[in-house]
């Protein structure tokens, strides 16, 4: 590029084509700030010359500059073509300005360009980044020609909008017309696959992309990655990172948040020190994934270090970081701390009032909680489904029914949110720890939601505590009538028999346990010592 600067600099006569090939090299460079002082020093500008720089103001990421510029040219009255309209809208796009992508989608049915490929292209992908799926869908039927973009913009605005399951048909689609898939294509029908957690059709696309030769393109191997873990199948996913030829940080930190979220916290913690000895800087993501293992584990001496890493980063203002660093203190035990950079918070979502209010729930603050959350709503915010679970657990290990009952009743009458199976087990639990049985018992009776394993357990351990052998029992009854394989509920009915001193009752449970082949889970512990998590297990012979 300085030789082709170094030409045009000594040119005695520059006619509009040499200066709009310098705006374009620049741009194409990435040097935007160099094309733009050429572009302003154009003794006369045209379509072309606007048109690349609007262009480099994209695929810069400087979408509302690109905005501002389109609109000048208009005012200067020069005409757009297809590809001015096709380099814009995506700056609308990623925006998401609707009202300005339908002004800028009228003016190009005024110029006649609606039907050309690159501009229906950007148009559908438009409307489906604005939410328009429907309308989005209708452009793409209209086009006259589609091509690989042309479907792939269709199957992304589908998965992005939460329509898996239209995203998979026009996949199939696709592949009836006889277009071949890309890398772009794959990477959104394993997002339609996640989203789904259709295991079964995500390995169906698995081999396809084998057939097709992308399982070694590092954003499908990170696409498949998630696919996997968010299917549940942490080993496959592990089998797909390990043949990764190359692995950037969505895909360390996909494999991070993939042992995190399916209970592997130990292998996450390691993962994330391979990664760092790897040379791969970690992002927000990649601190958000691996903040919930330190939690998990209570190694507050590693979540120190990794919050010593985000402020190191320039992380430290990041909403989604902070939220993370909020619930890894208030886990580990530190409450003081977490509520200390709560304060400090910037900016606050729902997620992070949440956040802050589950932290005062597990450590019994309930008076705190019910604060926070009376200060969230004076903050403009609404509680989310989430956020009620934490203010019924805060109730619940605080004792407060009354309370309790209120916020419940309130979900639906003020906030429109309909309880589920998650609220309707802490209220069981809320009226069980109060030793109200027969009060959790009746309410269970009228749930309009057939009760899950998880309500009876929260009853069957209050029985225990109670010693209500005769509840216990009829508990129990629901509880095995379907094939639990969890061995928490057998034991917690044997306990129940035991304080009772009912042996022959712990011997029946030992055999029903012993004939569905459930397994109780030895006892397992952790310690961190000089940031180095040990764990324990039940008559581990090294504790001897």
């Amino acid at each position: 590029m300085e030789k082709a600067r170094d030409v045009f600099d000594k040119m005695p006569l520059r006619d509009v084509v040499s200066w709009n090939a310098m705006i374009g090299g620049y741009a194409q460079i990435g040097h935007v700030d160099e094309a733009l002082k050429i572009f302003q020093k154009m003794p006369e500008q045209n379509m072309v010359s606007w048109s690349t720089m609007i262009a480099a103001y994209v695929r810069d990421g400087l979408c509302q500059e690109a905005l501002t510029l389109f609109y000048q040219m208009r005012r200067k009255g020069i005409q757009p073509n297809e590809f001015t309209f096709a380099s814009v809208l995506p700056a609308c796009a990623r925006l998401e300005a609707l009202e300005q992508g339908i002004e800028i989608h009228e003016e190009i049915i005024r110029c006649d360009y609606q039907f050309d490929t690159f501009v229906g292209n950007a148009l559908v992908n438009m409307y489906a980044k604005c939410g328009c799926i429907e309308k989005s869908w209708q452009l793409f039927q209209e086009m006259h020609y589609r091509d690989v973009i042309s479907w792939n913009a269709m199957l992304s605005g589908y998965a992005q909008n939460g329509y898996f399951v239209e995203a998979l048909e026009v996949f199939q689609e696709m592949q009836l017309a006889g277009v071949k898939p890309d890398t772009d294509t794959f990477t959104s029908v394993l997002s339609a696959c996640s989203g789904l957690a259709d295991l079964d059709r995500g390995m169906e696309i698995h081999q396809e992309i084998i057939r097709n030769g992308f399982q070694l393109n590092v954003s499908v191997g990170s696409a498949l990655l998630d696919m996997y873990v968010k299917c549940g199948s942490i080993e496959k996913a592990h089998d797909v990172f390990k043949q990764m030829p190359q692995r950037n940080a969505i895909s360390w930190t996909a494999m991070i948040a993939g042992y995190s979220l399916n209970g592997h916290a130990m292998e996450a913690l390691k993962l994330f020190g391979e990664m760092e000895l790897a040379g791969v800087e970690p992002d927000s993501k990649a601190f958000v994934s691996i903040l919930p293992a330190c939690a998990n584990l209570g190694a507050l001496e590693l979540g120190m270090e990794i919050h010593e890493h985000i402020i190191r980063s320039g992380l430290q203002d990041d909403l989604f970081a902070a939220s993370a660093l909020v619930d890894m203190y208030a886990k580990c035990g530190n409450i003081e701390k977490s509520r200390h950079l709560f304060d400090k918070m910037q900016e606050r979502n729902v997620v992070s009032w949440t956040t802050m209010i589950a932290g005062y729930a597990i450590h019994g603050n309930a008076k705190e909680a019910i604060e926070l959350f009376e200060q969230m709503q004076h903050s403009g915010l609404k509680p989310n489904h989430v956020t009620l679970i934490c203010i019924l657990s805060a109730c619940c290990h605080a004792g407060l029914v009354e309370k309790g009952w209120q916020f419940f009743k309130s979900m639906s009458e003020h906030y429109q949110i309909t309880p589920t199976m998650d609220h309707y087990s802490c209220m069981v639990d809320l009226f069980a720890r109060a030793g109200q049985l027969d009060e959790a018992h009746e309410f269970i009776n009228k749930m309009p939601l057939k009760p899950d394993a998880t309500v009876w357990a929260c009853l069957l351990g209050a029985c225990r505590i109670h010693n209500n052998v005769e509840l216990g029992n009829l508990v129990a009854e629901q509880l095995f009538k379907s094939d639990i394989k969890d061995a928490a509920p057998y034991v917690l009915l044997s306990n129940v028999y035991a304080t009772a001193g009912k042996w022959d009752g712990t011997e029946r449970v030992r055999k029903m346990m012993k004939d569905r082949k459930v397994k109780k889970t030895p006892g397992c512990s952790w310690i961190e010592v000089n940031k180095q998590v040990h764990t324990f297990l039940a008559e581990d012979q090294l504790l001897a």
